[in-house]
């Protein structure tokens, strides 16, 4: 693995994807780990409000600040680390893990980028790792327009519009992909009976560890932690 390649190609195009960067054993385990947390009828934890503006409908766990000290092992990798160095430099800060559920009929998410854009050097670091397959036949695949975690806020309009520029992500089981929080990127929706990842969020020193309070979709601007539109983004 040629670390400062990956690095330049991350800074050049805003995210990275790497099969095979996890054991299919770790992946396995992390799987069942799941699916027994979330059994067969998992809650919404956001407001009727966000869910349809947003189009989302991902459910969130935390297992790490839930003190299972399994999901420590992917983000111990070596290897991730030595990535993450090369990206973000010295002294970088991880977040915390969170797991993302979705059943079948999810929508997926629509496009958004993870932090408010206008300061370039404030910026969070999507670290995702992939337990499942995720194909056309499972649906939930990443979409992703290259280069845009360079152009500030993303443009105002349809929630899920395509893009002749966007690229399609179907990640693998095992698979690593590693996202800017600038970066304009939707999940398609689920057809499957599930569909999980787990996102090792972290940032560059410097940056606040609730950069990803404020998230920007195209038509709205939505604080987390008040549950609030604190911004209409109307055409």
């Amino acid at each position: 693995m040629n670390i400062d390649s990956l690095a330049k190609a991350f800074w050049q195009q805003g995210y990275l994807s790497i099969d095979k960067f996890f054991d299919k054993g770790l992946m396995d385990d992390y799987q069942a780990l799941i699916l027994s947390h979330f059994g067969n009828n998992p809650d919404f934890v956001h407001n009727d409000e966000f869910l349809s503006k947003s189009n989302t409908d991902v459910i969130p766990w935390f297992p790490q600040l839930d003190g299972l000290s399994d999901f420590d092992t992917a983000e111990q990798n070596q290897n991730l680390v030595n990535l993450t160095d090369a990206i973000l430099g010295a002294q970088w800060t991880s977040l915390y893990s969170m797991v993302m559920f979705s059943h079948r009929g999810s929508k997926g998410q629509s496009w958004h980028q993870d932090c408010p854009p206008e300061d370039k050097s404030q910026f969070n670091l999507n670290r995702l790792v992939y337990s499942m397959d995720i194909d056309a036949n499972t649906g939930g695949e990443v979409v992703v327009m290259p280069g845009t975690h360079k152009l500030g806020p993303i443009s105002v309009g349809a929630i899920n519009e395509d893009f002749a520029e966007q690229i399609t992500l179907s990640p693998k089981k095992g698979t690593l992909i590693l996202i800017h929080g600038h970066l304009w990127h939707r999940v398609l929706p689920a057809t499957a009976s599930h569909r999980a990842s787990t996102n090792y969020r972290c940032c560059p020193a410097g940056v606040a560890a609730d950069i990803t309070d404020i998230c920007v979709y195209r038509n709205m601007r939505y604080q987390f932690s008040n549950s609030t539109v604190i911004e209409e983004r109307l055409p």
